[in-house]
């Protein structure tokens, strides 16, 4: 299973925001965590947290693409940009990126299209709402069958579009628009996703519903045991990667797990 690196070029994420705000600490930051055996690194310049204000195309663009342009010079490792906005991504990906992660999987207006033209990867996540509010009282009637048939109608749009379907992956989306009870079901329920047939990534670092289990875990930074035992519940399940913050403390424990098994 992959590791994918994050790295938040934003002044307001959860857990780091305004750490890697600067590009050269970004470049450090995302270097580290190459040598810490990432695989994939991810790039954001705009925050997804709950509540979080929408920037402006011009503003992502110059938080990210400085940063990805020196990450390219210096790393040979797949860069992804995780984006909602074509434009971002088409700058991105001008700059080195070769992932486009957008957590609204493709929805903007040109976006499949977009994605077909550019050649690259994508990972399609599902979200109920957006981040301003989708916390506010996220409903199902059956999360997992939900979710899985959300993502298999966004695969087949970007199919439609000229994706090819081997540069598809799907994220269920653990925290977006999603209960305690939501989140443990679909993590319960992985294999029901990678059954699709797409390859997997499963985000659930630092999360706050964690702190729901173990409520001594305010701080995100005091969350890595819980996103430890999340990460080994998907690889069980089969999913292809984690995106995670702690990179080197997840390649030890799947390396371990790898080797019990």
């Amino acid at each position: 299973m992959r590791v994918m690196g994050i790295v938040n070029a934003t002044p307001d994420s959860f857990s780091d925001g305004g750490l890697y705000l600067d590009p050269d600490a970004g470049l450090a930051h995302a270097l580290r965590l190459a040598g810490e055996g990432a695989d994939i690194l991810d790039i954001g310049g705009e925050s997804s947290r709950p509540g979080a204000e929408p920037v402006g195309e011009d503003q992502e663009i110059a938080r990210v693409v400085p940063l990805i342009a020196q990450l390219r010079a210096r790393s040979s490792l797949p860069i992804s940009i995780d984006t909602v906005k074509p434009a971002v991504a088409r700058a991105a990906v001008a700059a080195g990126a070769s992932i486009w992660n957008d957590i609204t999987a493709l929805s903007a207006p040109g976006a499949p299209e977009l994605a077909a033209e550019l050649g690259c990867e994508v990972i399609l996540m599902h979200m109920q709402g957006e981040p301003r509010t989708m916390q506010t009282a996220p409903l199902y009637d059956d999360v997992v069958a939900e979710v899985r048939d959300f993502l298999l109608a966004r695969a087949e749009v970007a199919m439609s579009a000229g994706v090819a379907r081997e540069a598809i992956w799907l994220d269920p989306g653990i925290g977006f628009g999603k209960t305690l009870a939501h989140n443990l079901a679909l993590l319960g329920a992985l294999d029901r996703v990678v059954a699709l047939g797409f390859p997997v990534l499963l985000g659930v670092s630092r999360k706050s519903f964690l702190a729901r289990l173990d409520p001594a875990a305010k701080d995100p930074a005091h969350r890595l045991g819980g996103s430890l035992a999340c990460a080994l519940a998907g690889a069980s399940a089969g999913v292809a990667a984690v995106r995670v913050h702690d990179v080197a403390e997840t390649v030890q424990a799947l390396r371990v797990w790898e080797a019990v098994g």
